[in-house]
Protein backbone atom coordinates (compact mmCIF):
# COMPACT_ATOMS: atom_id res chain seq x y z
CA UNK A 1 0.00 0.00 0.00
CA UNK A 2 1.53 3.32 -1.02
CA UNK A 3 2.35 6.09 1.44
CA UNK A 4 1.46 9.43 -0.07
CA UNK A 5 3.06 12.78 0.71
CA UNK A 6 1.67 16.16 -0.33
CA UNK A 7 4.59 18.36 -1.37
CA UNK A 8 4.36 22.11 -1.90
CA UNK A 9 7.06 23.87 -3.87
CA UNK A 10 7.86 27.47 -4.78
CA UNK A 11 9.96 28.69 -7.65
CA UNK A 12 10.52 31.79 -9.72
CA UNK A 13 8.99 31.94 -13.20
CA UNK A 14 8.92 34.60 -15.88
CA UNK A 15 5.39 35.57 -16.99
CA UNK A 16 4.41 36.65 -20.54
CA UNK A 17 5.19 40.29 -19.72
CA UNK A 18 8.76 39.46 -18.69
CA UNK A 19 8.21 39.90 -14.96
CA UNK A 20 9.58 37.38 -12.48
CA UNK A 21 6.85 35.88 -10.28
CA UNK A 22 6.98 33.37 -7.45
CA UNK A 23 4.80 30.37 -8.26
CA UNK A 24 3.48 27.80 -5.76
CA UNK A 25 2.49 24.28 -6.82
CA UNK A 26 1.43 21.04 -5.13
CA UNK A 27 2.42 17.49 -6.02
CA UNK A 28 1.49 14.12 -4.54
CA UNK A 29 4.43 11.75 -4.15
CA UNK A 30 4.45 8.04 -3.29
CA UNK A 31 7.37 7.47 -0.90
CA UNK A 32 8.31 5.62 2.28
CA UNK A 33 9.63 8.69 4.11
CA UNK A 34 9.74 12.47 3.99
CA UNK A 35 13.36 12.25 2.79
CA UNK A 36 12.48 9.94 -0.09
CA UNK A 37 9.56 12.19 -1.08
CA UNK A 38 11.90 15.18 -1.25
CA UNK A 39 14.47 13.22 -3.26
CA UNK A 40 11.84 11.96 -5.73
CA UNK A 41 10.49 15.47 -6.19
CA UNK A 42 13.98 16.75 -7.03
CA UNK A 43 14.47 13.89 -9.50
CA UNK A 44 11.09 14.45 -11.20
CA UNK A 45 11.09 18.27 -11.27
CA UNK A 46 14.76 19.24 -11.12
CA UNK A 47 15.34 19.04 -14.87
CA UNK A 48 12.03 20.77 -15.68
CA UNK A 49 12.08 23.66 -13.24
CA UNK A 50 15.72 24.02 -12.35
CA UNK A 51 15.94 25.56 -8.91
CA UNK A 52 12.93 25.37 -6.60
CA UNK A 53 12.26 25.54 -2.87
CA UNK A 54 10.35 22.78 -1.13
CA UNK A 55 8.16 24.78 1.24
CA UNK A 56 6.15 21.97 2.87
CA UNK A 57 5.78 18.19 2.99
CA UNK A 58 2.89 16.55 4.82
CA UNK A 59 1.74 12.98 5.01
CA UNK A 60 -1.46 12.59 3.00
CA UNK A 61 -4.40 10.40 4.01
CA UNK A 62 -5.19 9.34 0.43
CA UNK A 63 -5.86 5.61 0.16
CA UNK A 64 -6.37 5.18 -3.60
CA UNK A 65 -5.41 7.19 -6.67
CA UNK A 66 -7.06 6.82 -10.09
CA UNK A 67 -5.83 8.61 -13.20
CA UNK A 68 -8.33 8.88 -16.06
CA UNK A 69 -7.06 9.67 -19.54
CA UNK A 70 -9.53 12.48 -20.33
CA UNK A 71 -8.71 14.90 -17.53
CA UNK A 72 -5.91 16.36 -15.44
CA UNK A 73 -8.12 17.97 -12.77
CA UNK A 74 -7.78 16.15 -9.44
CA UNK A 75 -10.67 15.59 -7.00
CA UNK A 76 -10.49 14.33 -3.43
CA UNK A 77 -13.45 12.09 -2.59
CA UNK A 78 -14.26 11.32 1.03
CA UNK A 79 -15.74 7.81 1.50
CA UNK A 80 -17.47 6.73 4.75
CA UNK A 81 -18.63 3.25 5.70
CA UNK A 82 -19.21 1.10 8.78
CA UNK A 83 -17.06 -1.91 9.60
CA UNK A 84 -17.73 -4.51 12.28
CA UNK A 85 -14.92 -5.00 14.80
CA UNK A 86 -15.51 -8.64 15.72
CA UNK A 87 -12.94 -8.64 18.53
CA UNK A 88 -14.77 -5.90 20.43
CA UNK A 89 -18.19 -6.73 18.95
CA UNK A 90 -19.00 -3.19 17.88
CA UNK A 91 -19.35 -1.06 14.79
CA UNK A 92 -16.52 1.15 13.68
CA UNK A 93 -16.93 4.18 11.41
CA UNK A 94 -14.28 4.22 8.69
CA UNK A 95 -13.40 7.30 6.64
CA UNK A 96 -11.03 7.11 3.70
CA UNK A 97 -10.04 9.39 0.85
CA UNK A 98 -9.75 8.65 -2.83
CA UNK A 99 -8.06 10.89 -5.38
CA UNK A 100 -9.09 10.78 -9.03
CA UNK A 101 -9.16 12.88 -12.18
CA UNK A 102 -12.38 14.14 -13.75
CA UNK A 103 -13.65 17.16 -15.67
CA UNK A 104 -16.31 18.07 -13.09
CA UNK A 105 -17.77 16.99 -9.74
CA UNK A 106 -20.59 14.99 -11.34
CA UNK A 107 -18.10 12.91 -13.34
CA UNK A 108 -15.92 12.50 -10.24
CA UNK A 109 -18.94 11.13 -8.34
CA UNK A 110 -19.76 8.70 -11.16
CA UNK A 111 -16.17 7.49 -11.19
CA UNK A 112 -16.16 6.97 -7.42
CA UNK A 113 -19.33 4.91 -7.78
CA UNK A 114 -17.68 2.88 -10.55
CA UNK A 115 -14.52 2.22 -8.52
CA UNK A 116 -16.52 1.17 -5.44
CA UNK A 117 -19.08 -0.97 -7.31
CA UNK A 118 -17.68 -4.21 -5.84
CA UNK A 119 -17.70 -3.00 -2.24
CA UNK A 120 -19.89 -5.32 -0.15
CA UNK A 121 -20.76 -2.82 2.61
CA UNK A 122 -22.91 0.26 2.26
CA UNK A 123 -20.96 3.47 1.89
CA UNK A 124 -21.62 7.13 1.30
CA UNK A 125 -19.67 9.89 -0.41
CA UNK A 126 -20.27 12.98 1.77
CA UNK A 127 -17.69 15.21 0.11
CA UNK A 128 -16.00 15.69 -3.24
CA UNK A 129 -13.68 18.66 -3.68
CA UNK A 130 -11.26 19.81 -6.32
CA UNK A 131 -7.64 19.92 -5.16
CA UNK A 132 -4.76 21.95 -6.56
CA UNK A 133 -2.46 18.98 -7.22
CA UNK A 134 -0.66 19.33 -10.55
CA UNK A 135 0.73 15.82 -10.82
CA UNK A 136 1.03 12.53 -8.95
CA UNK A 137 4.37 10.72 -8.82
CA UNK A 138 3.80 7.05 -7.96
CA UNK A 139 6.38 4.31 -7.42
CA UNK A 140 4.53 2.20 -9.95
CA UNK A 141 3.24 2.75 -13.47
CA UNK A 142 -0.16 4.35 -12.95
CA UNK A 143 -2.46 3.09 -15.69
CA UNK A 144 -4.56 5.73 -17.42
CA UNK A 145 -8.13 4.55 -17.09
CA UNK A 146 -10.48 5.02 -20.04
CA UNK A 147 -12.88 7.96 -19.86
CA UNK A 148 -15.92 5.76 -20.55
CA UNK A 149 -17.05 3.70 -17.57
CA UNK A 150 -17.50 0.03 -18.29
Amino acid sequence: MPSWFLCKIKYKKEDNKGRIKTVSEQYLVDAVSFTEAEKRLHIELGSLLGEFHLSNITRSNVADVYLYEDSDIWYRCKICYISIDEAQEREKNITTNMLLTANDIKTAYERVQHQLRTMVVNYEVPEISQVAILEVFANYEMPKLPAKLV
